[in-house]
């Protein structure tokens, strides 16, 4: 979603994705058993006797032309559980491996052969077995294509496609901020496929310098539109499975100002209608919502559904795991369900196709993730935590509106809890984990919370003392109170002074305080924190994506580098003037992307609060980083330049008094290292000095290579010990 996923892939931090939701199950359509890759095979497990029946075993799935085995990476049914398709020798493309080879396995006789055997190797994207069972659709290399199962006969559908006029998919920015990968859609019919095109010919590319991999270094070129650059064009066309000319939907508006960020088929509530998309547009500045009915014949689309914001718009990828793909239809396509922070905090409504809304979850609380709509019962299931918002529990409100808010999770478990249930809601694979429970993992008939008679993958609750690590809520002078964890040392004695160690993110990408066991335990420490004497601490500025509100969260708007800084800067001076024993002499603050960002800001603008300070992968200047992420949450340089130089560690600079390690990778295609060198040059400028790691050809996540992520803990280890000594004094 942003450049958050760093700190999701060193700390473990639970409840966040960075990719579109891929469960490790998948229900079958009555609800009551599940499908698993299960020793190396596919397994059906019955949810009423915990019987596991193997589907396909693993001396079936073998390649034909090689005799090699396949390993399962991901894999689908046909809706007639006739086929299955399997996904294996992935690629990563930008976050995830989104690109490999496809087999299909014809169920009857286990007889497999290869999708798109023609094809270069590991380029097949996103293969679909279309409705009716009978072909299957992918993209590779830009183009869309469609075979036949049954003769295995290949059209190819778009034939335009180049690293630049993205068909089916999409480029690096969609993906990053919207978590927009799969970009085509079968009709319901199967005689049809929807999809969009992304024209990013006009955005220049960003050149990263590979210096390792050749004699000669070579540019590697990504196609990224900075904040201030418009949008790449985009489109949505639907084509016939047997080709011939694209229909192009006539949206309103300028595609180099607007986004169209989901699309689906809708259903044909009324059969005698032509077949119909939904698509949702967000204006540029992304604070105008627009959903359209789409005819497929290419006729003029209808708006159903307008909605605007002082601030911006979150798109569904925020409240569904990360994943915008699919849309919430009820009432066999009469209404859907949406979610909006209009009021003030996220609820969900239904609406109808006439545009007429009903607000379901009343009250002062926000919806994080909507996990089930059972029509057949009643009610939609979702996380939310209205009482503590660093935790998650299952919950429910009638789909007509009428009823109050019921609690699903029992009381006895505090934490961060997350479902996977069942569609008949009957069944749920349910897991824990809190500051105290690593994970609790279980099978449940969720109507009486009781265990289900499956056991595979049940890991039980065992609590870990953690007497030292405290939860907090600081009130700073502003009047501004924000949550907090502290863990402090081993052996800690209050009549001493420790040395703290802040961990900050403070962007509107994601929190740090919630309750997990991640909390409180820093990955990039060689060795444990609190046996060597440290005081360890976190705390959630406004701005950051907790249950607390829509202006909570929108507080941040334009303000980015400010306000979030001052709200860190200010907490941590209260807990000083609370607490003797943190030692205000041995300060350290470090954090990744927009928490390598908040370290910069906060070691330049309160040099007099941290005196050692450990960056990586930092955003230095935001009129670098990338238009979506950036305009949405603080406006356009064009109107407003200011906010984005105030909001910029570069600008500050000149204030470095303490100790700077700043880390980066040379091959960052998110935040690019021009941000390094634009800041490096601005502190030799006033003459500071500091310490700089530059990583050859890593990327975000710093992880490739081999010896790169022990050198890192070692690297970071050293100079926290170095510059902010451990132990009581």
């Amino acid at each position: 979603m942003n450049r958050f996923i760093a700190l999701v892939l060193w700390l473990g931090v639970s409840h966040l994705a960075a990719a579109q939701r891929s469960r490790a199950i998948r229900w079958t359509s009555d609800g009551n058993s599940f499908m698993s890759v299960k020793d190396g095979g596919l397994s059906q497990t019955d949810m009423v006797t915990g019987q596991a029946t193997a589907l396909i075993t693993k001396e079936q799935l073998v390649n034909p032309a090689t005799g090699k085995p396949i390993a399962i990476a991901d894999y689908a049914l046909s809706a007639d559980r006739s086929s299955a398709l399997v996904y294996t020798n992935t690629a990563r493309v930008w976050r995830v491996n989104s690109r490999g080879d496809y087999f299909l396995v014809r169920m009857a006789d286990k007889q497999v052969r290869q999708i798109g055997k023609d094809r270069p190797a590991r380029s097949l994207m996103f293969a679909k077995i279309s409705p009716n069972g009978q072909k299957v659709a992918y993209v590779s290399e830009h183009n869309l294509y469609v075979e036949d199962i049954a003769s295995g006969q290949v059209t190819q559908l778009t034939t335009d496609g180049t690293r630049k006029r993205i068909n089916g998919t999409f480029d690096w920015v969609y993906e990053e901020e919207f978590g927009t990968r799969d970009g085509f859609r079968w009709s319901p019919d199967s005689q049809q496929i929807a999809y969009w095109q992304v024209d990013a010919t006009g955005i220049r590319d960003y050149l990263m310098l590979n210096t390792t991999d050749s004699t000669y270094s070579f540019t590697v070129p990504v196609e990224y539109p900075k904040v201030g650059e418009a949008p790449s064009p985009t489109r949505i066309g639907v084509v016939n499975i047997t080709g011939g000319s694209t229909k192009w939907l006539p949206i309103p508006g300028d595609p180099q100002q607007n986004y169209l960020i989901r699309m689906e088929w809708s259903p044909q509530a009324d059969r005698s209608t032509a077949p119909e998309l939904i698509v949702q547009q967000l204006n540029r500045k992304q604070n105008k919502s627009t959903v359209y009915l789409c005819p497929a014949t290419g006729a003029a689309p209808r708006s159903i559904h307008t909605e605007t914001d002082a601030a911006w718009i979150d798109g569904k990828e925020r409240w569904n795991g990360g994943d915008p793909t699919g849309w919430e239809w009820i009432e066999g396509g009469k209404a859907f369900l949406w979610v909006s922070e209009k009021d003030g905090w996220r609820h969900i409504y239904r609406v109808g196709r006439d545009g007429k809304e009903t607000l379901l979850t009343t009250g002062q609380y926000d919806v994080a993730n909507i996990e089930l709509i059972d029509e057949k019962g009643g009610f939609v299931y979702f996380l939310a935590s209205p009482q503590n918002p660093t935790q998650r529990y299952l919950h429910r409100v009638r789909l007509d509106g009428k009823g109050e808010l019921e609690r699903v999770t029992p009381n006895e478990l505090a934490g961060t809890h997350d479902y996977d249930l069942s569609p008949n809601g009957q069944w749920a694979l349910h897991s824990l984990t809190s500051s105290t429970i690593p994970v609790l993992r279980e099978w449940l008939h969720l109507p009486d919370n009781k265990p289900a008679a499956v056991t595979d993958g049940a890991v039980a609750a065992k609590p870990v003392n953690r007497p030292n690590l405290q939860f907090f809520t600081v009130t700073t002078e502003d009047g501004v109170t924000l949550d907090g964890w502290m863990a402090k040392p081993t052996d800690f004695d209050s009549t001493k002074k420790y040395p703290v160690v802040f961990y900050v993110y403070g962007e509107p990408a994601g929190a740090t305080t919630n309750d997990v066991y991640s909390a409180g335990s820093n990955g990039m420490f060689t060795g444990d924190m609190a046996k060597a004497g440290y005081c360890y601490i976190a705390i959630d500025n406004r701005g950051t994506p907790t249950l607390k509100g829509a202006a909570w969260r929108k507080s941040i708007y334009r303000q980015i580098g400010r306000l979030n800084i001052r709200d860190q800067a200010m907490a941590a001076k209260k807990l000083m003037q609370q607490h003797s024993y943190l030692d205000t002499s041995r300060v350290a603050v470090w954090g990744w992307s927009g928490g390598g960002s908040t370290t910069l800001h906060l070691m330049f603008q309160y040099p007099e609060i941290y005196k050692t300070g450990i960056a990586v992968a930092a955003v230095g200047n935001q009129l670098l980083y990338d238009n979506i992420y950036q305009e949405r949450y603080m406006g356009l340089p064009q109107e407003n330049r200011e906010d984005f130089v105030a909001g910029s560690p570069i600008t500050y600079a000149k204030n470095l008094k303490g100790n700077l390690l700043y880390i980066h990778g040379t091959g960052d295609d998110n935040v690019h290292y021009a941000n390094a060198e634009q800041l490096i040059n601005e502190l030799i400028k006033y003459n500071k000095q500091f310490q700089v790691m530059p990583y050859p050809n890593r990327s975000h996540g710093i992880s490739e290579g081999p010896g790169t992520s022990e050198h890192l803990r070692t690297l970071y280890t050293n100079y926290l010990l170095q510059h902010c000594p451990p132990g009581a004094r």
